[in-house]
C-alpha cells in the first residue's frame, strides 16, 4: 500500500489485476474503502489503440470500454482483500441500467466511482459511475463472478 491508505499507483494495480496493455484501463486508485467503495482514474490519450478506428477524425472512447474500465476499478476493490488473488479472476457476468450521457474523448480524465451493492463469496453486484470534469458521462450496475484461474494456462510472456 502506498503512503496514503487506499491509494494505489499503476505498479500496485498491476499486482492486483491480471490485465495488461492494451486492455488495462485503470491508471490509479485514488481512494478505497475496503469492501464498500473505490474511486479510480483513467487518463484518456489520443494514443489509445481504439481511437484509430473509433472514429477516424472524431475520436470517441467506446462505451463498452468505459464500462470495462468501471468493472476493472470494481475488480481492484473485490480482489484487494483476497489473500490468494494471483490465483483468481473476476469475470464480468452481467450489466444492467447502463447509460451513456456524453462522449469521452482524448485528453479527458475519467473518474470512476464504484460501490458494492451486494457481495457473496464468489459473486458481487456493483454500481458504477464515470465522471469527466465533475459531469456524469456513464453509469451502470455490474455483476461479477470470482473464479479460479486455469492452472494449465501458459505463463505470462515477459
Amino acid at each position: 500500500m502506498s503512503q496514503h491508505e487506499g491509494v494505489l499507483d499503476i505498479r500496485q494495480i498491476l499486482g492486483i489485476l491480471p490485465h495488461r496493455y492494451p486492455f488495462l484501463l485503470v491508471d490509479r486508485i485514488v481512494s478505497m474503502e475496503a469492501g464498500k467503495r473505490v474511486v479510480g482514474i483513467k487518463n484518456v490519450t489520443f494514443n489509445e489503440p481504439f481511437f484509430q478506428g473509433h472514429f477516424p477524425g472524431n475520436p470517441v472512447m467506446p462505451g463498452v470500454l468505459i464500462v470495462e474500465a468501471m468493472a476493472q476499478v470494481g475488480a481492484v476493490l473485490l480482489l484487494r482483500g483476497v489473500p490468494d488473488r494471483e490465483r483468481k479472476l473476476v469475470y464480468f457476468a452481467g450489466i444492467d441500467r447502463a447509460r451513456f450521457r456524453r462522449p469521452v474523448t482524448p485528453g479527458d480524465q475519467v473518474r470512476f466511482e464504484v460501490e458494492v451493492l451486494k457481495v457473496r463469496s464468489r459473486s458481487a453486484r456493483l454500481r458504477g459511475e464515470a465522471f469527466v470534469d465533475g459531469a456524469l458521462v456513464a453509469e451502470a450496475e455490474l455483476f461479477s463472478s470470482m473464479v479460479d484461474r486455469d492452472e494449465t494456462a501458459p505463463p505470462e510472456a515477459s
